[in-house]
């Protein structure tokens, strides 16, 4: 049974948006989802998003987000609309519209790249996963739009035997079993050259013995992802283990090209503070250098 029920598309009328339009009519294929397509109108706003012009009034958005759903319907998948001109920020309003329409999947694009994607990915993408426990789907932009393809026929999941980053695996079995799609179980060991953080130091005091470690901390990689292969195993989904040697998102973005992924599954944290949260942080650093669709699963705030 499918973790995905609903799905909400926000929109702001441009074709870079609609860029994940193609991968929300898949989602609902697949997983029998219903979708729900969303406007913030923005007070104040700018004439233009993103080279095309900005929607303003209620008779405007209506009407494109009626083509969008029509446009849907040509694809064989229903989607109900919904827009407001609320106060507050986009990236707050998108929540509650997630929360109120029992949306369990967001699917949006990061609209371009660096900065502006980095923008977007911390006012909304983190913004709908602090307030819950909504997965993000990001697609990265295409000047195709809505004729941007979208596939699912592998996807990688990055582990690092920690519970929180096992958060991403009922979504990847999810989304796995409805797409028939292979899953690769994925793990980076540094090296010594490539290690990083407190263990950098000790680690060139003592290169020999650091090799030896990590040599074994590779091996128990490997038997750790065995164990985890068998949730995707029990369901009938062709599933793989890789380890891997290097330096972590260099690494497992060479794996995602090589191995011809689709979409990366993984976990993140969704704390307030955009700066101090995403700073160095695996899931930001891939989403910022990834060509690949990246489908976070919130990992739940500690009790109390």
């Amino acid at each position: 049974m499918t973790v995905f029920t609903r799905l909400l598309v926000p929109l702001d009328g441009s074709r870079l948006a609609e860029s994940a339009l193609s991968a929300a009519v898949e989602l609902s294929r697949h997983l029998g989802t219903a979708v729900t397509l969303y406007h913030a109108v923005e007070r104040s706003a700018p004439a233009t998003v993103h080279g095309d012009r900005h929607l303003t009034l209620p008779t405007e958005v209506e009407g494109y987000l009626a083509g969008v759903a029509a446009w849907f319907g040509e694809q064989g998948v229903t989607a109900d609309t919904r827009s407001d001109a609320d106060p507050g920020d986009v990236a707050s309003r998108i929540a509650g519209t997630a929360s109120r329409e029992g949306a369990d999947l967001v699917v949006l694009c990061t609209h371009g790249s660096g900065g502006l994607r980095g923008l977007l990915f911390g006012r909304v993408a983190q913004q709908v996963l602090v307030r819950g426990t909504v997965p993000v789907l990001l697609v990265p932009p295409s000047s195709e739009g809505r004729g941007q393809a979208f596939h699912c026929r592998r996807l990688i999941v990055p582990l690092d035997e920690s519970q929180t980053a096992e958060v991403a695996i009922p979504v990847a079995v999810s989304t796995a079993a409805g797409f028939e799609a292979e899953v690769l179980l994925a793990m980076v060991v540094p090296t010594v050259e490539t290690i990083s953080g407190e263990r950098a130091a000790a680690t060139r005091l003592m290169p020999t013995a650091a090799a030896a470690v990590l040599d074994a901390e590779a091996a128990d990689a490997l038997d750790y992802l065995q164990t985890m292969a068998g949730a995707f195993a029990g369901r009938g989904i062709r599933v793989q283990v890789v380890v891997h040697r290097g330096e972590p998102v260099r690494t497992l973005l060479d794996v995602t090209s090589a191995r011809d992924v689709d979409l990366i599954v993984m976990a993140t944290h969704g704390r307030s503070g955009v700066g101090a949260v995403w700073a160095g942080s695996v899931a930001q650093r891939i989403i910022a250098q990834s060509s690949r669709p990246v489908l976070l699963a919130r990992i739940p705030l500690p009790a109390g």
